[in-house]
């Protein structure tokens, strides 16, 4: 199987963005280069509702740099799909005629349905969210849905944006209250005309888009956030408020400082947070959930996995893409760590009664404790650490992310204490002791392959006397490698777990 990449080009109202998607030879995929252009291009739109031939010429040069770009890649399919600027223009097919001609690119030009339902696609195959509302503020419209049971429910498109809405009320010295209350108005009379929107209180209300990227960038750089990611994170109404109103308040200049916030957005930021608000308030939402995924992760499974595009299950897809990331891994050996981790922790979780999820992060970690063999095998536990909490574990928190990293790399009690002190913050007391447990556990396993033979098919498991008893069935060789690995375990085991493994 040789690598496969195909490029998504994005005509966003407020930007331009091309992202190249590869498929290795492993099977895994990846992000190889993305560029991004600001345009603006509802902030463009002339009084006749047309986009200006100046504005068109901008658009096609952009366009023919990502095509440069995609040459180089050696791509041999690129999509390639227009939003909301472009499909409320007076003069669009003339648009995307031009496009055609100058660049040969065919745009797709997508409805605000159709939209919704790509982001729709990107949100659900990264998250672990079943039901909520969802909204992807553009620059020249606002999609808002409702999803249950993974399963899109509603949808509608609204025909203004953060650009847009800084164009009829500009925030460059400040918001005013009478602007800002004019904004609310205008939302509240288009949501009216959808009632669905009101009927499903309770619910999260998960935002995709540079809109909601950029708040949750700038909340966490006032709030001092240990963990380099907005994918997943969650702002309660009260801090989107607040900063909110301290940001409205600030002229463009020294918005354009605020830590966190990219210079190219600092002018429609707050256009963008008032109808984020608006719609938070319509939904009776409970809390806002960040997703670094949308329209164009949405736009690849579609391309790439046209029959199925929808993912079963967002943490198997992640595991398994990372496992194909880093084939230095020996594959039978982590299969079978991955096995016996999890039938030991299901004959010891009945004395121990852990959380939920405390499986899940177990079987993460058993699937990627080798990755980090992929930089260099002497130090390979702490590269797998890094490396972990540097990939996309789709479907976990953040606070699962360290965990699982932790546990991934567990060494000592001491070395897991000082690889997470970065994090402290965000992990409890009751998170170590967890992660010591589940750390010494994946040990264990790895201790009963220790030779990388595969020689224990099968493995009963007793308790008794405050033993752990092992018994391989049908050993296919000799596990005297094993025996002194968890000879040299045993002490470490027991301090964990009030139990001496032995090997039988």
């Amino acid at each position: 199987m040789t690598s496969q990449r195909i490029g998504i080009i994005d005509i966003g109202s407020n930007s331009i963005r091309l992202v190249v998607y590869e498929r290795t030879e492993a099977g895994a995929h990846r992000v190889v280069d993305a560029s991004k252009r600001s345009a603006r291009l509802s902030g463009k739109i002339d009084e006749n509702g047309a986009l200006p031939e100046e504005a068109l010429a901008e658009l096609s040069d952009t366009l023919r740099h990502f095509m440069r770009i995609c040459s180089l890649h050696g791509i041999g399919q690129i999509r390639a799909v227009a939003t909301a600027a472009i499909r409320n223009a007076t003069n669009r097919d003339h648009i995307l005629q031009t496009i055609k001609n100058e660049t040969a690119l065919s745009i797709e030009l997508l409805s605000g349905e159709e939209e919704a339902s790509f982001g729709f696609l990107g949100m659900i195959n990264s998250m672990h969210v079943t039901e909520g509302f969802l909204i992807d503020i553009g620059g020249g419209s606002t999609e808002v849905s409702l999803f249950q049971n993974r399963e899109l429910a509603a949808s509608v498109s609204f025909p203004f944006g953060c650009v847009s809405i800084n164009k009829l009320f500009d925030s460059k010295d400040s918001l005013s209250d009478e602007s800002l209350e004019a904004i609310e108005k205008m939302v509240a009379s288009a949501v009216k005309e959808h009632p669905w929107i009101r009927k499903s209180a309770g619910l999260p209300l998960v935002g995709v888009g540079g809109t909601v990227r950029a708040l949750g960038k700038v909340h966490q750089a006032k709030h001092h956030y240990p963990f380099a990611q907005t994918h997943n994170y969650e702002i309660s109404e009260d801090g989107v408020d607040e900063l909110f109103h301290s940001m409205r308040k600030l002229p463009l200049e020294r918005r354009r400082k605020l830590p966190g916030l990219s210079k190219d957005r600092a002018d429609v930021i707050i256009p963008g947070i008032a109808i984020l608000r608006a719609i938070f308030r319509a939904t009776r939402s409970t809390k806002y959930l960040i997703c670094g995924a949308g329209l164009r992760d949405g736009l690849f499974h579609a391309t790439r996995f046209p029959a199925r595009p929808k993912l079963e299950n967002p943490l198997t897809f992640s595991l398994k893409n990372i496992s194909a990331l880093h084939t230095e891994a020996p594959r039978q050996h982590v299969m079978l760590v991955n096995r016996l981790a999890l039938e030991l922790y299901d004959d010891l979780q009945p004395i121990h009664k852990f959380e939920p999820r405390a499986r899940v992060l177990l079987d993460a970690a058993s699937q990627l404790y080798r990755i980090g063999a992929s930089i260099d095998y002497y130090d390979y536990a702490r590269h797998t650490f890094y490396l972990i909490i540097h990939s996309h574990l789709n479907g976990m928190s953040h606070r699962e992310i360290i965990m699982t990293a932790s546990i991934a790399s567990f060494k000592s009690k001491s070395k897991a204490k000082s690889q997470i002190e970065d994090y402290k913050a965000l992990i409890s007391d009751g998170d170590l002791e967890l992660i010591y447990k589940l750390g010494t556990l994946l040990q264990l396993a790895a201790a009963l392959d220790r030779g990388e033979t595969q020689a224990i098919g099968q493995l009963s498991v007793r308790l008794a006397d405050k033993r752990l008893l092992l018994r391989p069935l049908n050993a296919r060789s000799s596990l005297a490698v094993e025996r002194r690995e968890l000879d040299e375990l045993a002490s470490d085991f027991k301090k964990q777990w009030d139990l001496t493994p032995v090997l039988l």
